[in-house]
């Protein structure tokens, strides 16, 4: 199977650290949509709308993020869905809003503070990021905090899930941009994203985006 895709897209992310969780090979095509490599033939085959992630797998291509993975557990076998219908939908809920309501406000912070300066050599919009940061954010970090479970380190069924995977996921691009989750003020949300973040899935993907970033 092959993936196309920049690795530092919060999407893209998504579905390697899932595959890295479920030991599914691939091979990886680094895809920047905006660069000169957006145009390559294989990529636009897979995805017709040149938006990342996508696949092609066995001569099969499928784009989106989500779409990606429901086709992943049912050819591979239900690992990270949960089988009980409340925490499914629980776990379909995190990673609507991980990929919706979190990413939205990653993407100012994100694309001011280390595209636009590291991948396309000009200056951000600092204001946007920092209204992101310091008006957007905090409202909905609280909100977050309180559907963070009492009693598990994995967000609904008590085991990890694509709803732990996408949305501590998209909150690494919080982390390039320079705002961390401020543990005094959201505890739960904090002590779950460092367990996840400390998997060895994401300590590798972390450690790839590192030497990207350099």
């Amino acid at each position: 199977m092959k993936i196309f895709g920049a690795p530092l897209s919060p999407f893209v992310r998504k579905v390697m650290i899932y595959c890295a969780e479920r030991d599914i090979p691939y091979d990886h095509v680094p895809i920047f949509p905006m660069g000169p490599d957006g145009q390559n033939p294989e990529f636009l085959a897979a995805s017709p709308l040149g938006k990342i992630p996508a696949i092609e797998d066995d001569g099969f291509t499928l784009a989106d993020s989500s779409a990606i993975i429901h086709y992943l557990e049912a050819k591979h076998g239900q690992a990270l869905l949960p089988e009980d219908a409340q925490a499914r939908g629980q776990a379909i809920f995190f990673d609507e809003i991980a990929d919706t309501a979190i990413a939205a406000v990653t993407g100012p912070i994100f694309f001011n503070r280390v595209v636009a300066p590291k991948f396309m050599g000009r200056e951000g919009d600092m204001a946007a990021a920092d209204v992101a940061e310091k008006e957007t954010l905090p409202p909905i970090l609280a909100k977050l905090e309180k559907l963070m479970p009492d009693d598990s380190a994995y967000l609904v069924g008590g085991a990890l899930s694509v709803a732990d995977i996408s949305l501590a996921s998209v909150f690494i691009n919080f982390k390039h941009g320079g705002v961390t989750v401020d543990s005094d003020h959201y505890p739960k949300l904090s002590a779950w994203l460092l367990a996840i973040w400390d998997r060895p899935s994401f300590q590798r993907q972390m450690a790839l985006e590192a030497r990207i970033l350099g």
